[in-house]
Parts: C-alpha cells; sequence; structure tokens
C-alpha cells in the first residue's frame, strides 16, 4: 500500500549507474568492456504504485491525472475510478463508459512511479500496475517489459525489484511462464511481498475501506469509504486475503461482538476463522451500494472475483523458481501489524452485520511492517539467496537506507564493492532501522 511523501533511492541508483556510465566510456575501451556487464532493472510496483490518468474515448484531448492527487482527490477519485468487476471481460472496467484508465509511460514508465504526486515534490518509486489481477493482459504486459528490456540490453538477463503486491503478479507470472521467466531473469528482489496474505488488513480493508493519511491531511485525500466502495471491487484485494492452504502458527480471525436473538439479546464473541469469513463478507456487505450520477449501483461481496482470487492462489502455490533465478526477500520488521480484527465491543455490541462496515475496528497485532506480518513475508517458499529484516514499514521500506544498501549490493552497484564468494546457503538477517 502506498502514501504520499515516500521515495524509492532507485532514481539516485539509476543515475549512478549512468554517471559510471559515462566515466567509463571516457576511459576508452576498458570502459566497453565494463558498462557491457551492467544489467536492465524491471521495476514492479504494488497497489496504488504509479500515477494514473483518467482519458476519455470522446476526447482525445482530456487527459487528467486521477490518482494520486490532492486537489478535488476524493470527487476526481469517485467520478473516474469507481468501477466495476465485468465477469464476461476479466477486467475491472469505470462506472463511465467513455473513460479509460492509464499509466502514462513517459521516461519508460519511470515518470508515473518516480512520483505519486508531480506537483506536491518527490514521493515514491515504484512501477507497472494498480488495482490489478493476474489476468492474461498483466500477464502479456510483464513480459513484453522483460522482452523490451532484453533487447535493448543486447540479451542480457533482467534484475527484477517488486515492492508488495507487485510481488505476487512476479510469482504468478513465473508460475504460468517458467520457461519465459528463466529465459529473461537473472535476480528477482522482493521487498514486503505478502507471500501469505496480510489478514488484519485486507480483511478489514473489505469491510470498512483502507486510509492513507490521518489528521488534517485526510480531509485532502481519498476518504476511507470512497476507497472501500473501489476495493470491494478491486480483485487485488482478494487475492491478498490470508491463504487457507497456509500452515499459520496461528489462524488469523474476525471477531465481532453481537447480540444472540436466540438467547434473549445476549452478547456473544463469534469468531470467524479464513475459512469462514466468506459469509461474514457476504452478510456484511449484501446492502453496500454507491451513488453515480444519481444512479444507485449494488456493490456486495463480489464471488466471481473472490472464485478468480481462489484460482490465483492456487497458482501461486504451485510457483517454482527457476534453478537460474537468484532470489532475495526484504521483510519489514519492529512494527505492530494488524492481525486479528474485532468490531464492536461488549458494551456496545453489532446487531445487523451491515453495521461492520460502519464500524471502527481494533486490532491484534503481530511483528510485521505494519501491512504485512513477517510470517507472512518470510513464506516464499523458495530457496532465497538471502532473506533480510529490516526495521520499517510497509511504505518506509523504499526509502530506507539499508534497503537502498541491499539492492546495490545484491545488483552489484556499490561503489568499490568488494569482490566476495557467494555462500549456496540461503542466509536470513536482521537489520534495525
Amino acid at each position: 500500500m502506498l502514501g504520499a511523501a515516500l521515495r524509492l533511492r532507485l532514481r539516485v541508483l539509476r543515475r549512478r549507474l549512468r554517471g559510471q556510465r559515462r566515466r567509463r566510456r571516457s576511459r576508452g575501451g576498458r570502459a566497453a568492456v565494463e558498462d557491457a556487464g551492467r544489467e536492465p532493472v524491471l521495476l514492479v510496483s504494488g497497489m496504488g504504485g504509479s500515477v494514473l490518468h483518467a482519458r476519455r474515448r470522446s476526447n482525445p484531448k482530456f487527459d487528467l491525472r486521477v490518482w494520486v492527487r490532492i486537489l478535488f482527490a476524493n470527487l476526481d477519485f469517485k467520478k473516474y475510478l469507481w468501477s466495476l468487476y465485468n465477469a464476461d471481460s476479466g477486467y475491472v472496467e469505470p462506472l463511465d463508459d467513455d473513460v479509460e484508465i492509464v499509466v502514462p509511460e513517459d521516461d519508460h514508465g519511470l515518470y508515473a512511479i518516480d512520483i505519486l504526486d508531480p506537483s506536491w515534490g518527490p514521493h515514491y518509486l515504484d512501477m507497472v500496475m494498480i488495482f490489478v489481477k493476474a489476468t492474461d493482459k498483466a500477464m502479456a504486459g510483464l513480459r513484453t517489459k522483460l522482452e523490451t528490456a532484453y533487447k535493448t540490453s543486447r540479451g542480457k538477463k533482467v534484475n527484477i525489484i517488486s515492492h508488495s503486491m507487485g510481488g505476487l503478479l512476479v510469482r504468478c507470472f513465473m508460475s504460468m511462464n517458467h520457461d519465459v521467466f528463466s529465459k529473461y531473469v537473472n535476480k528477482w528482489i522482493c521487498i514486503a511481498c505478502p507471500f501469505q496474505g496480510a489478514p488484519g488488513c485486507i480483511n478489514d480493508s473489505l469491510l470498512t475501506g483502507l486510509q492513507f493519511v490521518y489528521g488534517f491531511e485526510s480531509f485532502f485525500f481519498v476518504s476511507r469509504w470512497a476507497m472501500h466502495q473501489l476495493l470491494v471491487e478491486c480483485p487485488s484485494i482478494y487475492e491478498m486475503l490470508p491463504n487457507l492452504n497456509f500452515n499459520w502458527t496461528e489462524k488469523p480471525t474476525i471477531q465481532v461482538w453481537r447480540k444472540n436473538p436466540e438467547k434473549d439479546g445476549m452478547v456473544e464473541l463469534v469468531q470467524y476463522e479464513a475459512s469462514d469469513c466468506v459469509s461474514l463478507f457476504e452478510e456484511a456487505l449484501r446492502n453496500n451500494e454507491l451513488t453515480y450520477n444519481g444512479k444507485k449501483v449494488a456493490l456486495p461481496f463480489n464471488m466471481s472475483v473472490f472464485k478468480w482470487a481462489t484460482e490465483t492462489r492456487r497458482i501461486l502455490d504451485n510457483a517454482e523458481l527457476p534453478d537460474t533465478v537468484s532470489f532475495y526477500n526484504i521483510y519489514g520488521r519492529a512494527y505492530d501489524t494488524p492481525y486479528d480484527v474485532c468490531y464492536g465491543s461488549e458494551s456496545s455490541p453489532i446487531g445487523d452485520l451491515s453495521e461492520v462496515c460502519h464500524t471502527v475496528p481494533a486490532y491484534t497485532y503481530v511483528d510485521g511492517d505494519c501491512t504485512v506480518p513477517i510470517e507472512s513475508a518470510m513464506a516464499d517458499g523458495f530457496a532465497a539467496k538471502e532473506r533480510v529484516g529490516v526495521g520499517a514499514d510497509h511504505r518506509g521500506l523504499l526509502s530506507n537506507e539499508n534497503v537502498f544498501e541491499l539492492l546495490k549490493k545484491w545488483l552489484g552497484a556499490s561503489e568499490k564493492a568488494p569482490r566476495c564468494r557467494v555462500s549456496k546457503k540461503p542466509r536470513v538477517v536482521d537489520l534495525g532501522s
């Protein structure tokens, strides 16, 4: 998940590499040899990790940045980004048929990911997809990016850096295109990936929404409820629900304090494990709706998206890392991370389950990055070269100096980096903030 005022230092790395190339070219023949060793880097984002523009099919001149923005943020978000999942096409489509949402491709896509809000200064570097699912279109787009980078660099294999949901997209692509992945990819560096889901954060997002900023700033950004109405139709949210097949140390739950009409209104704490949550989602969201251009649009729990996400989970669970690809995992640690979610209280219980969607949740926490628990982020199931825990939150990892140093080391971009022998055994390291 994203927020304003954050940036990844890869832009600096990119400029440094360019500077190194220039210096090497000036040194003559030796420069060409050294430069030939550089490999292309492809950045794959999580949810909300790129600038989005709305364009009108009826007016080619209309081009409006709708994510992320400050002025009229909530108004334009609802007008252009509210969407419905089309089970026939398999895509999420804007409520306005005349609108299409695009990611700007300026500067090879770096414009869209280097700064989430260009008019308010540098923020966050990330790339490729927002509010996506593992559709054929997404897979084809990632394949095209890999092929282009491979050919442009004259046959050098690509190094992938993914963040959050972007890691699941890469994993899904690898599972579905194992030979292609092996052909084009050299290293995959994964940052804060919810390999087994993000229980507390995602369960609550489906029920009450998601808030990026708090306090006074929240009045200038997208509201929690406006975001909720998008996320109910967002396949990525369903794909990040806790994995039912994973052997959790303690199974994540949703708890609801309810009045039991069969016991004279006695208040009970009802517990839903991950396998039971669908019935809760269906009941709580059965009357959920929004108003668009004066018309009511029903937004219940979307079983079509859930079934698609269940199939995606099967694909993710079957992913195998090619022997030729080196995998590295960076995860956040030392931050309270929502795990179990509770609605209502013994003194103020929930009556109808639809009230849950308008209730402030209470969490129980585990260690993680504020969004993804360590247990999920570490459970990649691959023979990793290194797994490193960094003391930073989900977004803060992207502006963390320790992360930047790790990226430089693993990409071979460190200045005067000493040559060292790589251990065949995976290393697990914890770094402080």
